[in-house]
């Protein structure tokens, strides 16, 4: 049976007409589904029972189940998704001051195998549909309202798996989060992280969209980016260079740079002089960030991070430093997935 979040406005007019019901049923259930996130057809108490009774014999309406909260000492909150077919992902809500901010996942695992990412031990299983992805940030924002009085502020794909992999979806779920007429987020309020697929960034510029672009950086040489970033070998940096400087032309979007800092791999003098050769060829700011231990990697964080910072600034570079958060219940940064996903 079809979800009836599939359908746009238009279709759902055409179905209802078909019903013999008015077309302003039509809005009605689409406020329902975009605005108000009814969980089931029953909840749609406006609606006659008779049309509810056909909406429940014609469509399904399943989103996802929380199966897991864990909160941080930090304040924290890391949910388990159950996915309608059984898998699950991994989301974060994310208080700092006035900021509440929502990480959410792309795919039910991921192919890219980051050798410092939990996710990247992972499978990829599947794409997230776009209404996927939504529910997780209608969920995540109802969580800030509830636990903390305060309104959602900000999106960061940043969780399982690699947006530009799943781009149709994640474009559709980002134009429904920001549409006035649901969600209504600001596009700057919104981050998309990758890992650097080249052809991809270049449709994102070409497709004009008005989010931010992060790139997963970590390494500023080729060689040493494929060892611990096997996408590096067929996206290279000269590649990737190119495909945010195109980006840059058509969006106007300062990119950011994530650069994780970890001991003994990427924190030498060296490291800091490739990432400043790296830095200026395009226009960016860079986000430096603790390394978060996961089980399946002997990776440390560097005690360097502060030191590695106040050089790049020395350089005249935009520089902040990202302190971790949920660090104790997996929650940080390349952590989702650790323990507790399945």
């Amino acid at each position: 049976m079809q979800d009836i979040r599939k359908l746009s406005l238009e279709e759902l007019n055409t179905w209802v007409h078909s019903v013999g019901e008015p077309g302003f049923r039509a809005r009605q259930i689409y406020d329902w589904l975009w605005v108000k996130c009814a969980r089931k057809f029953d909840d749609m108490t406006n609606l006659p029972k008779k049309l509810r009774a056909h909406l429940e014999e014609s469509f399904s309406l399943k989103g996802l189940e929380i199966s897991k909260k864990q909160v941080s000492r930090d304040g924290t909150i890391k949910l388990g998704f159950e996915l309608p077919d059984g898998n699950m992902v991994e989301g974060v809500l994310i208080p700092a001051g006035k900021r509440m901010t929502a990480c959410i996942s792309s795919q039910v695992g991921c192919s890219l195998n980051c050798t410092f990412c939990a996710t990247g031990y992972l499978p990829r299983v599947r794409n997230l549909e776009f209404y996927e992805i939504f529910d997780q940030v209608a969920v995540i924002r109802q969580l800030a309202e509830e636990e903390y009085g305060q309104s959602l502020s900000n999106i960061v794909l940043m969780g399982m798996g690699e947006p530009l992999l799943n781009y149709s979806n994640v474009l559709k779920a980002m134009e429904r989060i920001s549409d006035p007429g649901s969600l209504g987020m600001s596009p700057q309020r919104i981050t998309l992280s990758t890992a650097g697929i080249a052809k991809m960034i270049r449709k994102l510029g070409d497709d004009g969209v008005r989010f931010n672009l992060a790139l997963s950086l970590h390494a500023s040489s080729n060689e040493k980016r494929s060892r611990i970033m096997p996408i590096n070998e067929s996206n290279t940096l000269e590649d990737l260079v190119d495909a945010l400087n195109y980006f840059y032309e058509r969006t106007h979007s300062r990119i950011t740079l994530e650069y994780c800092v970890i001991e003994g791999v990427n924190d030498s003098d060296e490291d800091i002089r490739e990432l400043t050769q790296f830095a200026r060829k395009i226009t960016c700011k860079i986000n430096l960030i603790e390394y978060n231990p996961i089980d399946m990697a002997t990776f440390r964080s560097s005690k360097a991070i502060e030191d590695f910072g106040a050089k790049l600034e020395k350089n005249r570079l935009i520089v902040n430093i990202r302190r971790s958060r949920g660090k104790d219940i997996d929650a940080a940064c390349g952590q989702l997935a650790n323990k507790n996903a399945n």
